[in-house]
């Protein structure tokens, strides 16, 4: 097992199938790397206020977005830590919807959330380097279901990819 092989249908839940599907590429990663690129060449020259951008009345900002997928790799990444490290406890899911308005991300900088994008980026690769094929492997119980530590990889990459092509699509029209 490496970082080129995604996991199998049944190595995670039905949910973050289209996560995993999206992720690019065939190497773990490089799928990481390659969509904070991504994210990077969307957002470096946005425009002053595109942050504060919602592209319909109850959406979240441009910002929130973002601070949303930092947040989910977060929770991914520790996770996969815990999972790597043989941990059998079940792990709690976290709902989305609550934590966007509680973070207040939209009082921030885009510029400050896309360092933060990065420096949890960089830990997450770390994370994930340290794996060996066998810690890969290992899965655990996380918001009721099965998932291994190789699938959680994949779902941070694909998870952020998703959401770089909604900001591409429906925030900056760039499809």
């Amino acid at each position: 097992m490496s970082f080129a092989d995604k996991p199998a249908a049944d190595e995670f839940p039905a949910f973050y199938h289209r996560y995993v599907e999206e992720a690019r590429g065939t190497d773990m990663l490089q799928a990481m790397q390659g969509v904070s690129d991504a994210l990077h060449a969307l957002l470096r020259n946005a425009p002053a206020g595109l942050g504060d951008h919602r592209y319909a009345p109850g959406k979240w900002s441009v910002k929130e977005v973002l601070q949303h997928v930092i947040d989910a790799e977060r929770i991914f990444a520790y996770r996969a830590l815990r999972f790597a490290r043989n941990d059998a406890s079940e792990l709690p899911g976290f709902d989305e919807d609550a934590y966007a308005p509680s973070a207040e991300a939209d009082r921030r900088e885009l510029a400050d959330l896309l360092m933060e994008h990065d420096a949890v980026r960089e830990a997450s690769l770390r994370l994930f380097q340290s794996f060996t094929p066998a810690m890969l492997q290992r899965s655990g119980i996380a918001n009721q279901r099965n998932i291994s530590v190789r699938a959680i990889g994949w779902t941070i990459a694909g998870h952020a990819q998703h959401h770089v092509r909604v900001l591409a699509e429906r925030y900056l029209h760039t499809t």
